[in-house]
């Protein structure tokens, strides 16, 4: 899932000060309610930020009641 990609890119630049190269190395997305014309809100939390490897879970709620629409765990190689 996208959301869940660039939510973790944006997180971990932000902990590591500034963006650097890194890929995804593992991504798992659980769906629990179909979302259809409105906002989802996507916070990201990173579990453990190495030297090389980042860890994080991500929520995605609807913007209008907050109900858990997908979850999602993410594991990054950091390459700079």
């Amino acid at each position: 899932m996208a959301a869940a990609d660039t939510a973790t890119v944006i997180a971990v630049s932000a902990a590591r000060g500034s963006f650097v190269p890194m890929t995804t190395v593992q991504q798992s997305t659980s769906f629990q309610r179909a979302v259809v014309g409105e906002d989802v809100l996507v916070e990201a939390v990173l579990t453990k930020l190495g030297r090389r490897m980042a860890f994080a879970d991500i929520a995605m709620t609807t913007g209008s009641s907050g109900e858990l629409a997908a979850r999602a765990s993410t594991v990054y190689a950091l390459l700079g």
